[in-house]
């Protein structure tokens, strides 16, 4: 299965995504999830492929590579996209962010699918990589 082909993925969560009562639906993120079992860890991945290379000089570019390498190191574990319980999003330009929102949501679906994980997005300074628009930490349980 290639990491963006979502015809053989689960088409549910196994977490359960936790909603207050009353408060309003986040749009591409829940504000909280309740996950059992095996903790997958994945470090800081930037928009470069396995080979250390950019191929992808925009941010929604490199945003989906970067998706695509976390993908390829949680499918290691046994683990996909629908296992991710919470994610945080590095970038350097929040209004470069914000003005490719929908193309980072095309990406975004494209390589995770309809999961949406707990996630906060910063803002940062720098990136050890002087190419790198972003970098993604995610951490994923797979239930027992």
């Amino acid at each position: 299965m290639s990491v963006t082909d979502l015809s053989e993925r689960p088409k549910a969560t196994p977490n359960r995504i936790l909603q207050p009562e009353g408060w309003e639906r986040p749009r591409g993120y829940s504000n909280g999830i309740e996950a059992r079992g095996r903790i997958v860890f994945v470090g800081g991945q930037i928009g470069w492929t396995g080979q250390c290379k950019f191929e992808a000089h925009d941010l929604a570019g490199q945003v989906r590579q970067t998706l695509e390498n976390i993908v390829a190191i949680l499918a290691e574990a046994g683990a996909g996209p629908e296992h991710i319980t919470t994610m945080t999003w590095y970038v350097l330009d929040r209004k470069a962010y914000s003005a490719s929102l929908k193309e980072i949501g095309a990406a975004y679906k494209a390589v995770i699918g309809r999961s949406f994980p707990a996630m906060a997005v910063v803002q940062v300074s720098g990136l050890v990589e002087d190419e790198a628009l972003v970098e993604i930490q995610a951490t994923a349980v797979v239930p027992d």
